[in-house]
């Protein structure tokens, strides 16, 4: 059984496949194609039209029979919600999807972190790569519950207007979605509108007038920097600065969600926004992002980064210290599309001490445990290292690699003569203490990482495909 993490994926057997979410939640489906919208009315499977061709809704159970999907289906998202409509799911324990082969074998298992603001959750996607199917977890949320889910599969939704006096929207309107790839705290999303910028241009700022950028920055005319610094002040970190390569990566991340009026980490056309930061040519050691609608200015979106925790958190994170941002108007409603990206730039010094950083954690896991602490070994190291590169560079994500190499092959080609080897793999997570602690709640990782044979360890990660940074753990006995 695989014990997913967000935006971890695994093969599917053939047959009808059973998707349980057990507890006080309504579940719910959405066929869509390879475009990411819905042909119409019959692609919603819920309490009121529990069956569409394929899908069949029981109670807390779906079922899913691929092969009679509607023609052109590629993609069944399963979504859940509150049963009761009045308690909102930061209320209620975060909802367990388990999976279920024909034969009654459990195939995966996804828990995503607790939501916060959020009324929906898009728990998990079962999606056709060539002529198999595979299940990638994802724990995605949306603050305007089914209305904001609706719109981004393509469903035309109509609001109330503003009451006289004032557009509300301007304040009140911003829809928050959690990344699939962080395990344990959500990150808000924007829209923006700017100029495009070329990489490696020097770093700039995007917008039209306003107050000079943070000394050391490059200019900042929309007065993005002075609210941003602030906040990060107040709690202690330092100011951020603009990267010209990031600014260019939001931009053109903002520019397409604007353009399908879709607010998303991956947009339609495939490419998720942390690999249009590595197209533009910026290498990043930790990254954080937002993307929000309905802030209307610089100090809105602020205010609104620093409503929830979580967000809070990714706007002020002390190891940030480069920035990018850009707002992108919807050309059909004028709803700002912001994106705005926090990173530490790649180092081979940074790369290093975070690898130690990671291996000291786990070591005082082992040392709880009463076991001895593990080694660092450049022959695991190497080996790792490759594969978190190797699984950005490819888009997969895996320990299997495409051509069918195993950890194991992987050491042994890295001049590894140890007997005994074992793996870990995440992906998402911004830090060495997010990606152990997230290994160490899940009972197969955990073990691993508390297994007595094992002797010495390599570290590897790497970012900047779909889920953001890649980790690899290798162990050696």
């Amino acid at each position: 059984m695989s014990e997913l993490v967000p935006g971890g994926n695994t093969p599917l057997p053939g047959g009808v496949l059973t998707f349980r979410v057990p507890g006080p939640f309504d579940v719910s489906a959405i066929v869509t194609d390879d475009s990411g919208t819905v042909h119409g009315d019959g692609d919603f499977v819920f309490y009121n039209q529990p069956a569409a061709p394929g899908v069949r809704l029981h109670g807390d159970r779906l079922t899913v029979d691929p092969p009679r999907l509607r023609p052109g289906a590629s993609r069944v998202t399963l979504v859940v919600s509150p049963a009761d409509l009045t308690t909102p799911l930061g209320r209620l324990p975060a909802p367990t999807v388990q999976v279920t082969a024909p034969d009654g074998r459990t195939l995966a298992r996804f828990t995503p972190p607790r939501p916060q603001r959020e009324t929906v959750l898009l728990l998990a996607e079962l999606y056709r790569r060539g002529t198999a199917w595979k299940l990638r977890a994802l724990g995605q949320g949306y603050a305007d519950g089914l209305a904001g889910v609706a719109r981004d599969f393509g469903v035309e939704v109509t609001e109330d207007t503003a009451p006289p006096g004032g557009p509300a929207a301007d304040t009140g309107g911003a829809r928050s979605l959690r990344s699939p790839s962080t395990p344990g705290e959500g990150r808000a999303f924007a829209r923006g509108s700017a100029p495009a910028l070329a990489p490696g241009a020097g770093p700039v700022a995007v917008g039209r007038g306003g107050s000079p950028g943070t000394p050391g920055s490059g200019p900042d005319p929309d007065g993005f920097l002075g609210p941003v610094n602030a906040a990060r002040a107040s709690a202690g970190s330092p100011p951020v600065r603009l990267d010209a390569r990031l600014t260019a990566a939001a931009q053109d991340h903002a520019g397409v969600m604007a353009a399908h009026g879709v607010l998303a980490s991956q947009s339609p056309d495939g490419v998720s926004v942390y690999q249009r930061v590595l197209r533009a040519g910026y290498a990043y050691l930790t990254i954080g992002e937002h993307l929000v609608s309905g802030p209307r200015t610089p100090h809105e979106f602020v205010e609104y980064c620093l409503s929830t925790a979580p967000s809070r958190r990714t706007l002020c994170d002390p190891a940030f210290g480069q920035a990018g941002l850009a707002r992108v108007p919807d050309p059909r409603t004028g709803d700002l599309y912001w994106t705005a990206l926090w990173a530490t730039p790649f180092s081979p010094a940074g790369l290093d001490r975070t690898a130690r950083e990671v291996i000291a954690l786990t070591n005082t896991e082992r040392a709880s445990a009463g076991l001895a602490p593990l080694t660092a070994d450049a022959t695991l190291t190497a080996a790792a290292q490759a594969h978190s590169a190797d699984m950005v560079a490819r888009d997969f994500y895996a320990h299997t690699s495409p051509e069918g190499t195993q950890p194991w092959d992987r050491a042994a080609a890295a001049g590894c003569t140890r007997r005994s080897i074992g793996e870990n793999i995440a992906c998402g997570q911004r830090s060495p203490a997010e990606v152990v602690q997230g290994w160490m709640d899940s009972p197969g990782h955990r073990a691993n990482i508390l297994k007595r044979d094992f002797t010495h360890i390599g570290i590897g990660l790497a970012g900047g495909s779909r889920a953001g940074t890649y980790w690899t753990q290798l162990f050696g006995g």
